[in-house]
C-alpha cells in the first residue's frame, strides 16, 4: 500500500449507492476517497473548484467531463470518454484507464480474441471503449447491439454464431437484478460471456451462461484494474499488477453474502448473529423480514394463507434481500423448496448448508416442524440442501465452534 498525507481522491457519479471503489482503493494507499453524487449541471463546477487531488469518474459522466480538462490523454481522446481526472502543474489532465481493465481482464482470461466474432451490447461510452479493446485484441467481426439502428435487439438472433457477448449496459445492474438483456440459449458457438456489471457478483446474463457451461467473467476484475491504473495517475507511481489479483479475491470474497440454509430449528439464526459480529457484518433474518412484509407472525401466515401463500411471501422477500452484499443471512428451513429462491441468494452470496443431527433441532414455534415427521422431512429434503448450496457446515450445541466452521467453510 503507497502511503499518502493530504491528498484528497473520490468518484464523481449520478447515483453511486453500488460503487465498491472506495474499498478498491483502500487496499491502493491511504488517501481519503469519498463519493460524491450530483447531477449533470454540477460537474462543470466540480471538475473545475472541487479540492481533490484526482477523482474518478463513471457513468453517465464520463463525456460530460471532457470539455472542462485542460489535457486529455490519447487513449481516452480516442475512445472519446474520461474516467479519470488527476489535478496538477495548476492544470486538470483526463484519462482513460477503463481500456486497461478491460484488457487486463481478457488477458487474465485466457479467452483468444482474434479472429472472433464479438457480440457488445450496447452503445454507450464502456461500448466504445470494449470495441476499442477486440480491435487491438484482433478480434475478427465486431457487432455493437443497440435499442435501435441496423443491429439491435430484435435481430440479435443473426448473430447467433457469435463467439464472444460483452455486456457495457446497465441491464442487471444492482437494484434492477434478475434481469438480462438477451437470451444465451441460441448463442450456440458462444466461448466466454463478460458482463461489465460487478454488482450483483452473477447478474442474470451470467448466471445463464454458467448454466449453459460457457466460461464466464463479470465486471470486477476490471474494475480492480482500471482502479490500479488510476492510483497510478493520481499519485504518478509503479503499481504491480499483482496487487490486482490480490485486492479482485479480497474484495469479491469480502462482499460476497454468507447465506445459511438448512433444517428448521438448526440454530441458523443464533450462530448466523454470531458469524456476523465475527465479520463485522449486518445480520438478516429472512423470517423476521417475512414478518415485516406481512404485518403478521409466521403462524398466522400459515393458518391464513397456508404453506403456499407463506412461499409467494418467502419468495418476494428474499428477491429483495438478495440484492444486497456484505450480509450474513439466515433463511427459513424451506426456502430449497422453491427453486426460484435459488437465483436470488446465489446471485450475491455462497450459500452454507448448516448440517446437524434431527435429535438437536429445536421445534418451538415451527408450524411445518410441529407437525411431526421431522425425520422424513429431512429425507426429503436433505438432497435440496446439498443441490442449492455451495458448502456444508456441521453444526454443534456450540456457537463459537459452530461459527468457525462456517467461516471455514465459507473460506472466511
Amino acid at each position: 500500500m503507497i502511503h499518502t498525507e493530504n491528498f484528497k481522491t473520490g468518484l464523481i457519479g449520478e447515483k453511486l449507492g453500488h460503487s465498491f471503489s472506495p474499498q478498491i482503493h483502500s487496499y491502493l494507499a491511504d488517501y481519503e476517497y469519498r463519493l460524491y453524487e450530483m447531477p449533470e449541471s454540477q460537474v462543470g463546477d466540480f471538475v473545475r473548484n472541487s479540492d481533490l487531488n484526482a477523482f474518478n469518474v463513471t457513468i453517465p459522466y464520463k463525456k460530460t467531463v471532457m470539455p472542462f480538462l485542460d489535457y486529455i490523454s490519447p487513449e481516452a481522446t480516442r475512445i472519446g470518454s474520461v474516467n479519470t481526472v488527476v489535478r496538477k502543474d495548476g492544470k486538470i489532465y483526463g484519462y482513460n484507464t477503463d481500456y486497461f481493465g478491460i484488457m487486463y481482464t481478457v488477458r487474465r482470461s485466457g479467452v483468444d480474441i482474434a479472429g472472433k466474432k464479438v457480440l457488445i451490447l450496447g452503445s454507450g461510452g464502456a461500448s466504445v471503449t470494449a470495441n476499442t479493446a477486440m480491435r487491438d485484441l484482433g478480434a475478427g467481426e465486431i457487432v455493437v447491439i443497440s435499442r435501435k439502428g441496423e443491429n439491435n435487439y430484435e435481430n440479435i438472433s443473426k448473430h447467433a454464431d457469435a463467439d464472444i457477448i460483452i455486456n457495457t449496459t446497465p441491464v442487471g445492474m444492482y437494484p434492477n437484478n434478475g434481469v438480462s438483456p438477451v437470451d444465451l440459449s441460441s448463442f450456440t458457438s458462444l466461448k466466454w460471456a463478460f458482463d461489465m456489471i460487478f454488482n450483483p457478483k452473477r447478474t442474470k446474463f451470467l448466471y445463464q451462461a454458467e448454466q449453459l457451461g460457457i466460461p464466464v467473467e463479470n465486471g470486477l476484475p476490471m474494475l480492480v484494474a482500471q482502479a490500479k491504473k488510476a492510483c497510478e495517475f493520481f499519485l504518478d507511481a509503479k503499481i504491480d499488477d499483482s496487487r490486482i489479483d490480490y485486492i479482485e479475491e479480497r474484495i469479491a470474497v469480502n462482499s460476497q453474502n454468507v447465506v445459511l440454509v438448512g433444517m428448521p430449528g438448526c440454530g441458523k439464526t443464533t450462530v448466523g448473529k454470531r458469524v456476523a459480529e465475527l465479520l463485522g457484518r449486518a445480520f438478516i433474518d429472512l423470517d423476521e423480514e417475512i414478518e415485516k412484509f406481512a404485518g403478521m407472525a409466521i403462524p398466522e401466515i400459515f393458518e391464513k394463507q397456508g404453506e403456499a401463500g407463506f412461499r409467494v411471501i418467502e419468495q418476494q422477500v428474499v428477491s429483495e434481500i438478495g440484492k444486497k452484499s456484505w450480509l450474513v443471512i439466515s433463511t427459513g428451513g424451506g426456502v430449497v423448496t422453491r427453486g426460484e429462491n435459488y437465483y436470488p441468494l446465489h446471485q450475491n452470496g455462497q450459500i452454507i448448508f448448516l448440517q446437524r443431527d434431527i435429535a438437536d433441532l429445536c421445534c418451538d414455534g415451527r408450524p411445518l416442524s410441529q407437525r411431526g415427521k421431522l425425520e422424513e422431512m429431512y429425507k426429503r429434503r436433505y438432497p435440496l440442501y446439498m443441490n442449492f448450496s455451495d458448502a456444508v457446515a456441521q453444526g454443534t450445541n456450540d456457537v463459537e465452534t459452530t461459527a468457525k466452521n462456517i467461516l471455514k467453510a465459507a473460506k472466511l
